[in-house]
Parts: structure tokens; sequence; C-alpha cells
């Protein structure tokens, strides 16, 4: 028995199939144009979106960096002085060694003509000669043999590049043709809180300025390991310039103290005297936060299609290296750089070979092995005459024997000179 659903009941569920496959694809157009709006902002305004005026972003740094530097300088001086931190104990002094008077920093400033108040900035013409020169050198050292490619292909390959980066390649290198300028030189005392035995220690501020055009270009690939290892390779080519750098240098010297020395065993009791361990004199070197860099970045993103010069690179870029810098030499943190030893060595000395002397010239040893050069020609000395002595020995005793042989013999051995009996 068949039964014959009636006509009306086909025509009434029509409208709403077609109702519902309206409204999914109405919804699944809805939910495409929001992917599509949401790419399409952020392509616009986070990769090519333009970034703030130099100007601005200059001024916005150098106001973050003063500010982290006045809280620093509230809490903790990185610039104290190493003196400052522990006394050790007291030396007795010796009675052949006369110690002048304490050479505190009023009286050095006073003993050179200099006063911190009125003395006016000086230019530093000379002193940009100089390192004009050591600058010119060093450029001429890096061309020879490819030596600065050599090391930076080495530097970037090696162990803190991230796994998500194949091997970089340079593929530009550019050192400049000009150099920087030092000027505005004052010196005034430094400003760390601290008034040691001596006063306050001196440092030297000079303004510094170069425009220039450094360049460093690398290729490298970006590579996508998921969901699975190489899923998607994209070529990256990125070229950074040193536009301009300008700012104020900070020089200082920190002198050289004693503390004693860290002991093997925390518990043992109290040992009659520790190790002196001397820190020796070095020179420190910081910029001020107002310093200012300019930088160029060019990049390109692709294979086939490439996005050319991308705006959000150039800042990542510019971020990264202004952080590099403040990490490192920025106030309130500072390089410190061991002077060596400034006493006149004769392994040090260049030029014509001496005439006196013993004839070695200019490849002379220390004082240290001079000595043991002239202990061992006085002990060869002694041995060559304590040799010559015995053998004079030796040739006495045979001769005296053959008088005492002659005399046994009846030989009438006399002495010369001898009265006859």
């Amino acid at each position: 028995m068949f039964l014959k659903c009636p006509a009306g009941m086909s025509t009434a569920n029509q409208p709403v199939q077609h109702q519902s496959s309206l409204s999914f694809t109405e919804g699944f157009l809805l939910g495409q144009l929001s992917v599509v709006i949401l790419i399409g902002a952020f392509i616009k305004f986070f990769i090519f979106g333009d970034p703030p005026s130099p100007e601005t972003t200059a001024s916005t740094r150098a106001l973050a960096r003063r500010n982290q530097n006045s809280a620093h300088k509230r809490t903790f001086s990185i610039n104290a002085s190493p003196s400052a931190v522990g006394k050790s104990d007291t030396v007795l002094p010796s009675n052949v060694l006369r110690y002048p008077p304490r050479l505190t920093t009023p009286i050095i400033l006073q003993k050179t003509y200099y006063n911190v108040d009125a003395h006016q900035p000086e230019s530093l013409d000379w002193f940009n000669v100089l390192i004009a020169q050591t600058i010119a050198q060093f450029r001429t050292d890096a061309h020879q043999d490819e030596a600065i490619l050599t090391s930076l292909t080495h530097v970037l390959n090696g162990s803190q590049k991230p796994d998500f980066l194949s091997s970089i390649k340079v593929t530009e290198i550019s050192l400049g043709e000009d150099f920087p300028i030092f000027s505005n030189c004052r010196v005034h005392p430094v400003e760390d809180g601290f008034t040691g035995p001596d006063g306050a220690r001196l440092q030297a501020h000079m303004d510094v300025d170069l425009s220039d055009l450094i360049t460093l270009g690398v290729d490298t690939k970006i590579i996508l390991n998921w969901p699975r290892p190489l899923t998607a390779i994209l070529p990256v080519a990125l070229a950074v310039s040193i536009v301009r750098f300008s700012g104020t240098l900070s020089i200082s010297f920190l002198p050289s103290a004693s503390h004693p020395a860290p002991s093997s065993s925390a518990n043992s009791a109290m040992p009659p005297q520790q190790p002196l361990s001397t820190t020796p004199t070095s020179l420190a070197f910081s910029f001020l936060p107002d310093y200012r860099l300019d930088i160029n970045v060019r990049s390109l993103v692709g294979s086939r299609s490439r996005l050319q010069d991308i705006p959000k690179i150039a800042q990542m870029v510019e971020n990264r290296l202004h952080a590099w810098i403040d990490e490192r030499c920025v106030e309130p943190r500072v390089q410190q750089v061991a002077l060596p030893s400034l006493w006149p060595r004769k392994k040090n000395t260049r030029g014509p070979p001496s005439e006196e002397g013993d004839g070695m010239g200019l490849k002379g040893m220390d004082p240290v092995r001079d000595l043991r050069e002239e202990a061992r020609r006085e002990v060869e000395e002694e041995r060559r005459k304590d040799r010559e002595y015995r053998e004079r020995e030796a040739a006495t005793g045979m001769a005296e024997g053959l008088r005492w042989r002659s005399k046994a013999e009846g030989g009438g051995y006399e002495m010369p000179g001898a009265m006859p009996l």
C-alpha cells in the first residue's frame, strides 16, 4: 500500500531550504570579507605603515634614556671609583722610597693651570688627525686578504644565529670614507655622588660627529619549521647603512686599587695575612643618553613577487641597533679598558740599533732577562777562573814531584840562587 504525500507539503519546505542556504552563503562571505579586511589592515598599518620622523624618534629615545639614567643615579652609580668599594689593610711604607705629598684633584688642577669653571672648551684638531690615521690604517688592514669579510661571516654564522635562519652570506661591506670629528672638549668633576680622599675624579666631555656611509649587506633565508620542518622558505636581503652619528663622549680614568683576595676557605680562622689583589688603572668611556644615530635600511623580501623596503623591518632593525648600543656604552653603563704599563722597556724600543752595549741593538731583552744573562756570564767567568786555577795547581804539583824525585836520586837539585853547601 503506497501513501501519497500531499502536494502542499513539498511546496512548504522549499522556502525553508532556500532561506538556510542563503544564510550560510551570507555568513561565509561575511567571514571571508572580515579576514580580508584584517589582513589588509595588518599589511597597511603594521608592514607598510609610515614610521615616525627621525627627529621625533631621537627625542623620544633621548627622553627615555635620561629618565633611566636619573633613576639609576638615585640608587647606585656604576661610575663610582673601585677604591670606594672597600678599604684594604694598609702596608707599612718603606724607608727607602720617598713618598711625595698626596696629589689631590685640586692640586693637579692647580699645577696644570686648569680652571674647570673658567676654562674655555678646546678644539681637538690634533686628536682628530691621530684618530683619522688610526682609522685609515684599520681600513687598509681590513681590506687585505678580505680579512673583514672572513671575520664577519664567521661571527654572523656563529652559535648565536637563530635556528629559523639559514646560512648568512655577506653581500656588501663599506667601511666609509670620512672620519669622526671631535670638538668642544671640556673637563669637569664626575657627578657620581662620591668624593674620595683625593677629591672628585675628573672626566672629559667632547662632542663627536660622524657623517659617512658605513654599510653592511647580508642575504639569508627565513625557514618555517612548523607544522613540519622546512614547511616554507622566504628569501630575505637586508642592507643597513649608518648615515650619521652625533653625541657626547665621556672619558675618565679609574685609578688602580688594592683589595684582599677572596680566601679559599670561608670557615677558616682569621688568616695572618691575606694576599692583595690589585685592579689595574683603566680608561672608562661612554656616551651621554642624548646621542643620535641615523641609519638607512634597505630590505627585499620574497623570491618572485618581492616586497621592497618594508618600513616595519627598518623600524625593527633600528630599535635593535639602538638597544645594542644602549646596553654597552651609554650612561650609566661604561666600557673599561685596562691601560698597559707605561714604564720604558727595552723590548718595546724601536729605531736604529744602538752602538753601545754588547751589540745586541734593539733586540735586547727586558731587565729581568738582562739580569739573568749577566748572572749567567758571571757564573761562567767564575767557572773558567776555577778551571784555570785547578790546571795551574795540577801543573805546580807535577813540578814539585819531579824536584823531590831528582833529589832522592842524588841529582843534586838546587833551587836557583841557593848558596852552595
